[in-house]
């Protein structure tokens, strides 16, 4: 199985927003990462990054929530491009993991059409309550008739142990991360927004725009058990780290 990780966007927030001591005003870039896993059984695809009309429509796109998610990218910097660099097309994908539903994270899954999802109840849950818009959900992103498969819990994708997506909730009610196994590189966790920055697991602080704090840093325990046992951590919207990280064709394997 081969893993690449791919841009699928570039935004700019508060640095207040996760790290909560931050000078107000201060700004901090933030890549939105996708990741394709192409294992034996299909091309899986972790989270769709931004839609294409973030950098080019933000507002038409994002409503109120250009006010706080504000594009730092080009037209064109989104998984569609990135998975065409890499060769493959939208029809291409077997299976989309949603690990959340917010707007960052599944803005182009209208675009998966032959793919199989994959996403938690309580995430579509949290998309359809009073006040889903402010809390980043726009049924624009995830409302969309394709095969859906809703999980609850732990699971193990295809049944190898390969990819496993185990529940890591706190930053919102349902997110999945994936536990992914190559055989050269390693145990790779994928926790997107469970752990978006470095310094929040190192400092053990909490993003403002958390759901639960609580269950947010029981959910760094695990993240940190998993670390402690050899795992290496890809954080999902790190600038520091993402300069560090095979990005595009360059492949996991």
């Amino acid at each position: 199985m081969k893993m690449n990780i791919l841009s699928g966007g570039h935004l700019k927030m508060a640095k207040r927003t996760f790290i909560p001591d931050a000078p107000r005003g201060e700004m901090i870039d933030l890549p939105v990462s996708c990741i394709l896993l192409r294992h034996a059984q299909g091309n899986v695809l972790f989270d769709t990054g931004c839609h294409p009309d973030v950098a080019d429509d933000p507002h038409g796109r994002l409503g109120l929530l250009a006010k706080y998610m504000i594009p730092n990218m080009a037209s064109g910097d989104h998984v569609l491009n990135s998975l065409k660099a890499v060769g493959l097309a939208p029809d291409d994908i077997d299976v989309v993991v949603c690990s959340h539903l917010h707007t960052d994270h599944c803005g182009c899954n209208q675009f998966f059409k032959k793919a199989v999802f994959y996403a938690h109840e309580l995430e579509l849950k949290a998309a359809k309550e009073p006040g889903a818009i402010e809390n980043g959900y726009l049924d624009a992103d995830w409302d969309h008739p394709h095969r859906l498969e809703v999980i609850t819990g732990p699971m193990d994708l295809f049944g190898d142990g390969k990819i496993n997506l185990i529940p890591l909730p706190g930053h919102s009610q349902g997110l999945t991360g994936a536990l992914v196994k190559l055989d050269k590189d390693g145990e790779f966790l994928l926790p997107s927004d469970a752990l978006s920055l470095r310094e929040n697991l190192d400092n053990n602080t909490v993003p403002r725009n958390t759901w639960n704090p609580e269950l947010f840093l029981k959910s760094f325990e695990d993240i940190r058990k998993l670390e402690r046992s050899g795992v290496k951590v890809i954080c999902s919207h790190d600038l520091k780290e993402w300069k560090t990280l095979r990005i595009g064709a360059n492949s996991y394997h």
